[in-house]
C-alpha cells in the first residue's frame, strides 16, 4: 500500500501513462469494471497504468487486496465515500500532488467523488486527457432535490475539462443527454466486462451449494446477489414474496450478500410467516458467485437504480433466466419473454407474477436460458469491454496529439531540472 504516487517509469516502458480514480474497492460492479479494466490496459504494451483508490470499509467486502497483487495501486485513505470537508480537502491535495507528480497522459475517472477530485485536480495538474465512466447517474429519484441540484451542479462543472465519457448502458447516456451534461459526441456505450468464461463454461455440483446452504434439492430456487443496502431492492421483492409463496409454496430465495438490512429482512420474512422460505447467505467471495448462481432457477434484480446490473449478464451467461424492475440498462439485457421479464419498479403483483410464471414452466426456464447465452456473448467479455476502451484511448491520443507532445516535452524538462 502507497500514499505517493510511484516515480515516473522509465523509457523502458510504455509511453503512454494512464491514471484511474475510483473513490473505494469495495466488492461491488463499478469495483470490479475498473480493477478488469487496470489489469486488462496494462496487459497490453502501449500503455502503463496504475489505479488509485480511496478507503472505506464496510460489510460489503473488498477488493484492494486483490488489486494489490493484480496491478500498481495507490491507496488514498482520506477520499472516503461520505462528505467530509477537511478529508475531501486533503484528498483533493493528494490527487493533485499524485497527478502532477506521475505525469499521466490521460486520467480516467469512475464514481461520484472521485469523478469530481479526481476530474478537477487533472485538469489543474495539466493533464492532457480527461476521460469519466458512468456507472449509474448520481442524480436520481430517490434522494432530496437539494442533493440532486448540488451533483447536477458538480456534473457540469466537470463536463467542460472531461474529453470524453464512457457510460456501461446506452440509456444511461440518453439520460446524461437529456440532463445536459455534454453533447452526443463525447459518449460511447461499452458495457461492463467480466470474466464471462467463468459463467458460460460453469461446471458446478448446485446439489453441493444447496446442501451447503441448507437448501432441499427438489425446491425452486429466486436468487438475489446484491448487498442488503437501501435501493438495492430487497423489500421490493419482500413485498412480493408472500404471494410467490402461496404459489410455489416450496420456492426458496436465496439472497447472497451482506449489510445493514438483513436484520430488517428477517424480521419482515418472520411477520410475514415465510422466514423458512429464505436463505441469507451473507458474504461470499466473489470467485464462488458463478457456484451460487448454479444453484438457481432464476436471478431477481429489484434495484431502484443502477446502471446495467453485472449479475444479469452473469446469469444469462449460466442459461438462468431473469426477472428485473424496468431501469436504466436492464432492457437492454433482460428481454421480455425471451431472457426473462421485465417489471416496473414498486409493481410487487408483476413480480410475483414473473417470478411465479417461470418457476412454473420449466421449458420457458430452459428457453429464456438459452436465448440469455447468446444474448450476452460476446458484448459482456472483459476482453471487448478493455479493446473498446483502449479504442477511446487511441481516438483521443490521436485527438490531442500536438498536446500530448508538448506535455511530453515539459515532462522531460521537469525530469532534466530534478
Amino acid at each position: 500500500m502507497s500514499e505517493t504516487p510511484p516515480d515516473p517509469p522509465s523509457h523502458s516502458r510504455p509511453t503512454i501513462r494512464v491514471l484511474h480514480i475510483i473513490t473505494r474497492m469495495i466488492v461491488g460492479g463499478a469495483q470490479e469494471n475498473t480493477l478488469l479494466s487496470v489489469v486488462g490496459l496494462d496487459a497490453l504494451p502501449e500503455y502503463d497504468v496504475t489505479l488509485l483508490s480511496g478507503l472505506d470499509k464496510g460489510r460489503e467486502g473488498e477488493l484492494l487486496s486483490q488489486a494489490r497483487e493484480s496491478v500498481e495501486l495507490i491507496v488514498l485513505p482520506e477520499m472516503g465515500r461520505s462528505i467530509n470537508p477537511f478529508s475531501d480537502l486533503v484528498a483533493f491535495w493528494k490527487l493533485y500532488r499524485t497527478i502532477k507528480k506521475g505525469r499521466y497522459h490521460i486520467v480516467h475517472t469512475h464514481s461520484s467523488k472521485a469523478g469530481v477530485l479526481g476530474r478537477v485536480a487533472a485538469w489543474l495538474a495539466g493533464t492532457p486527457i480527461i476521460v469519466h465512466t458512468l456507472h449509474s447517474l448520481v442524480f436520481h429519484d430517490y434522494q432530496p432535490w437539494v442533493v440532486n441540484r448540488a451533483w447536477w451542479l458538480m456534473k457540469k462543472i466537470c463536463a467542460p475539462i472531461t474529453d470524453f465519457y464512457i457510460s456501461v448502458s446506452e440509456i444511461i447516456v440518453q439520460k446524461a443527454i437529456k440532463a445536459g451534461i455534454a453533447e452526443p459526441e463525447r459518449f460511447r456505450t461499452i458495457y461492463s466486462g467480466m470474466e464471462l468464461d467463468w459463467f458460460l463454461n460453469a461446471n458446478f455440483d448446485s446439489d453441493a451449494v444447496r446442501r451447503e446452504f441448507g437448501i432441499p434439492l427438489d425446491v425452486p430456487v429466486v436468487g438475489k446477489i446484491a448487498r442488503l443496502f437501501p435501493l438495492k431492492g430487497h423489500d421490493q421483492l419482500m413485498d412480493a414474496a408472500p404471494e410467490i409463496v402461496r404459489r410455489v409454496p416450496n420456492v426458496r430465495f436465496f439472497l447472497i450478500g451482506d449489510g445493514i438490512l438483513l436484520e430488517h429482512l428477517q424480521k419482515r420474512a418472520r411477520e410475514y410467516g415465510i422466514l423458512e422460505n429464505f436463505i441469507f447467505a451473507g458474504l461470499i467471495d466473489r470467485t464462488r458467485i458463478p457456484e451460487m448462481i448454479s444453484a438457481m432457477d432464476l436471478v431477481v434484480h429489484t434495484s431502484l437504480r443502477e446502471g446495467l446490473a453485472r449479475v444479469l449478464p452473469q446469469a444469462l451467461a449460466m442459461g438462468k433466466p431473469c426477472v428485473s424492475f424496468d431501469i436504466d440498462g436492464a432492457p437492454e439485457v433482460v428481454i421480455n419473454d425471451e431472457t426473462g421479464y421485465l417489471v416496473q419498479p414498486f409493481d410487487s403483483v408483476g413480480l410475483a407474477e414473473g417470478i411465479s410464471r417461470i418457476l412454473e414452466d420449466a421449458d420457458m426456464r430452459a428457453r429464456m436460458g438459452e436465448n440469455g447465452r447468446r444474448h450476452v456473448d460476446p458484448a459482456f467479455r472483459s476482453e471487448k469491454m478493455v479493446a473498446d476502451i483502449a479504442e477511446v484511448y487511441a481516438m483521443l491520443l490521436e485527438r490531442k496529439a500536438d498536446t500530448i507532445k508538448k506535455f511530453d516535452r515539459r515532462s522531460t524538462a521537469g525530469i532534466a531540472l530534478n
